[in-house]
């Protein structure tokens, strides 16, 4: 696990079939950590996942259910996606605290609906670091570089795209992804191109 940023690690697994790495995120806040769409950790990841805490387990989407289990289990966290997805996510073998609403406010973060990809798919925010945590809304691939997911894998595109419009309006610099590499700095630029390239 790396600290990527002040307060913020991360820790990655490598997709052959994608190729690009899952990425699972924990971020230090008052009042309790938070793990974003933990992706399976080994031995000495996961003992730094324990000895730093976690407080709440934030699934992005149906599909990162991933090791969010396992790290349930070994830290007492509590688990919560939104409601949409919650159906799929249990029939993944997900075990589930609590739902996520939209504009819901959780440690530094504001959840933010972008549904598209899936109808409860959500990202993060928090405003104050200019930090916004995305699932499968968009992925870091190239490095440095917004793409999307194959069309074939979302419910709606038009809708997803149309959420992503809404999304680059935030004042983003740091895109933490679920898929692919994040991008640390300057990530408003990417956002855009990727808006740009949309049809119409």
């Amino acid at each position: 696990m790396r600290e990527i940023l002040a307060g913020i690690f991360t820790w990655s697994w490598f997709s052959e079939r994608h190729g690009y790495n899952f990425n699972g995120h924990l971020v230090c806040a008052d009042g309790g950590n938070i793990c974003v769409d933990p992706v399976e950790p080994d031995a000495p990841t996961l003992d730094d996942i324990a000895r730093l805490g976690v407080t709440r387990i934030i699934l992005t989407n149906r599909n990162h259910v991933r090791a969010a289990n396992v790290v349930r289990a070994r830290t007492g966290a509590r688990t919560a996606i939104h409601p949409h997805d919650a159906v799929h996510a249990r029939k993944q073998g997900a075990l589930l605290d609590d739902d996520l609403g939209v504009g819901e406010r959780l440690g530094p973060f504001v959840v933010v609906g972008v549904p598209g990809k899936s109808s409860g798919e959500v990202a993060l925010y928090w405003s104050e670091r200019r930090l916004l945590v995305v699932g499968d809304a968009l992925i870091g691939n190239p490095p440095g570089q917004c793409a999307l997911l194959p069309e074939t894998v979302m419910d709606d595109p038009p809708r997803l795209r149309t959420s992503l419009r809404r999304l680059v309006e935030l004042d983003c610099d740091t895109l933490l992804v679920g898929d692919g590499t994040s991008i640390l700095t300057g990530a408003r630029e990417p956002l855009r191109a990727l808006i740009h390239s949309f049809p119409g």
